[in-house]
C-alpha cells in the first residue's frame, strides 16, 4: 500500500546543515549606528569648543573682576567650600608679558683679592701684544708675538717663524714692521725677533714658579690668523710642569683651559696681576689626530722662557743644544721604490763646520741611523739628538751609491 507524506506541515526552511531560505539584510541597522556615532562626535565636539573659550575668558578676565565675582559667592553659605578649593590669583599680576627694569651699569671682575678686573688686565697688556706673519716658501705662517723691550725686542714662538723668508710684524696701532730673527730654539720652541721702532710698550712679567693650580689666566692673540687679533679668552691653570710631546721633543708646560687655537702661538698667558706667566704654543687637538679635545692648552713657563730669552738676545742662541750640523727630509715611499733605496732622510744640507762635512758626508746621501736609531724624519733626528750632550760620541749610518757607511762623529754645540 503506498503511502503519501505532506511536508507542509513540518518544514522549516532548515535542511540538515543549515536555513534554506536567504539571509536577511541589516544595513538599516548599521546605517544608524553610524548616524548616532556622528551625532555622538558632534555633541563632544561642540562641548570642547565651549570649553576651550569659556578657559579663554577666565584668562583674559581682570583680576578685580575675578575678585568681586569670588566676593559675591562668598556671601551664599551654601557654595562657601566650593570657592575656597579656587587658586588665588595675585591682584599684583601685571598686562605686560615683560616689564623691563633698569640695569647696573658693568661692574669690575676681579678674580681675586689684590688682582686686577679683566678688563683692566687687557688694557694692560693688548699694546704689548703684536700680530706675526712670516712668508715661507709654500705659504706663510701666522701668530702672535709680546714685545719684551721698548726698542723692539720681541718673543713669540719658534714654530711660527721656522724658515720664513720674510717676516713682518703688526702692532696695535696698525703699523707694519719688517722683522729680524734673533735667535730661535727648536728645543724650547721660542724664538726672538727684532724691530726698528722705539717707545713701545714692554709687557711686565711675574714669576710662573708661584703658580697654583686653579690659579685664574687670561691669554691674548690672533686666533685663526689676523681678522681676529687681539681676541681675549680666560680660564684657569689647569696643570703644572706637564711633559708634553712635540715634534721629537719632551717640553715642560703649564696647562690651561683658556681657549687657544692656531694663531694664538707666541701670544701671552697673562696672570691676575697682569702679569704675563707663559708663552702660549700649543694645543691638543693642532698637533694631534684626536677629535673632539677641548680645553686642553699649554704655555711654556715664564721662567724658561727668561732663561732662553736672555741667552738669544745676548749671543743668537741657547748653549748646551747638541746638532750634527745635518739638515735633511724625509724620504716618500714612492722614491725609495722608485730609486731602490733604503728608508732614510735625505740630506739637503750639511754644514761646512761640522765633523760631517769634514768626514766626507754630502747632500744627497741619506741617513739611516744614529746609534742604531732609525732615522726617518728631521722629528726622529731632533728627539735622538736631543737626548744626547754636546761632545758626546755617536754612531751613523749613512747610504750612498748602494752602499752603506759606517761614522763615528762628534756632536757639536747648536750656535745657530
Amino acid at each position: 500500500m503506498e503511502q503519501r507524506y505532506n511536508y507542509t506541515d513540518w518544514d522549516d526552511s532548515v535542511y540538515g546543515t543549515g536555513r534554506t531560505e536567504p539571509p536577511k539584510h541589516r544595513s538599516g541597522l548599521l546605517a544608524m549606528m553610524l548616524i548616532l556615532i556622528i551625532f555622538l562626535c558632534g555633541i563632544i565636539t561642540v562641548l570642547g569648543i565651549l570649553n576651550v573659550r569659556l578657559f579663554q575668558q577666565l584668562q583674559n578676565q581682570d583680576p578685580a573682576e575675578l575678585a568681586i565675582s569670588f566676593r559675591d559667592v562668598e556671601t551664599q553659605p551654601q557654595e562657601t567650600a566650593a570657592v575656597e578649593t579656587q587658586p588665588k590669583i595675585s591682584s599684583s599680576r601685571q598686562a605686560d608679558t615683560i616689564n623691563l627694569q633698569s640695569s647696573p651699569a658693568s661692574v669690575e671682575n676681579v678674580p681675586t683679592e689684590g688682582g686686577l678686573s679683566l678688563q683692566e688686565i687687557y688694557e694692560r697688556n693688548i699694546k704689548s701684544v703684536v700680530s706675526i706673519n712670516a712668508i715661507l716658501t709654500g705659504g706663510s705662517s701666522t701668530g702672535t708675538g709680546v714685545i719684551l723691550t721698548e726698542d723692539g725686542y720681541i718673543v713669540t714662538n719658534a714654530h711660527v717663524v721656522e724658515n720664513a723668508a720674510a717676516i713682518s710684524v703688526q702692532l696695535t696701532d696698525q703699523d707694519i714692521f719688517q722683522a729680524q730673527v734673533i735667535g730661535t730654539d727648536e728645543l724650547s720652541d721660542l724664538a726672538v725677533l727684532k724691530i726698528s721702532a722705539s717707545g713701545l710698550t714692554p709687557a711686565q712679567f711675574g714669576d710662573s714658579s708661584s703658580l697654583r693650580v686653579g690659579d685664574t689666566v687670561v691669554a691674548i692673540g690672533d686666533p685663526l690668523g689676523v681678522e681676529f687679533r687681539g681676541t681675549y679668552t680666560d680660564g684657569i691653570i689647569s696643570g703644572i710642569d706637564r711633559d708634553v710631546d712635540m715634534d721629537g721633543r719632551t717640553m715642560t708646560l703649564l696647562q690651561t683651559n683658556a681657549a687657544l687655537n692656531s694663531g694664538n702661538s707666541g701670544g701671552p698667558l697673562i696672570n691676575c696681576y697682569g702679569q704675563v706667566i707663559g708663552i702660549n704654543t700649543m694645543k691638543i687637538g693642532a698637533f694631534t689626530d684626536k677629535a673632539g679635545v677641548e680645553g686642553l692648552g699649554f704655555a711654556i713657563p715664564s721662567t724658561t722662557v727668561k732663561t732662553i730669552v736672555d741667552q738669544l738676545i745676548s749671543q743668537g742662541y741657547v748653549s748646551g743644544r747638541p746638532t750634527l750640523g745635518i739638515s735633511g727630509e724625509g724620504l716618500s715611499s714612492f722614491y725609495q721604490h722608485y730609486y731602490r733605496m733604503p728608508a732614510g732622510l735625505y740630506i739637503t744640507q750639511v754644514s761646512q763646520s761640522s765633523e760631517a762635512y769634514e768626514k766626507g758626508v754630502e747632500e744627497g746621501d741619506l741617513l739611516l741611523s744614529i746609534n742604531d736609531t732609525p732615522v726617518t724624519s728631521m722629528d726622529d733626528l731632533k728627539s735622538t739628538i736631543f737626548s744626547c750632550e754636546v761632545g758626546q760620541t755617536v754612531q751613523v749610518t749613512i747610504y750612498r751609491g748602494g752602499q752603506q757607511y759606517l761614522l763615528e762623529l762628534t756632536l757639536e754645540e747648536d750656535r745657530g
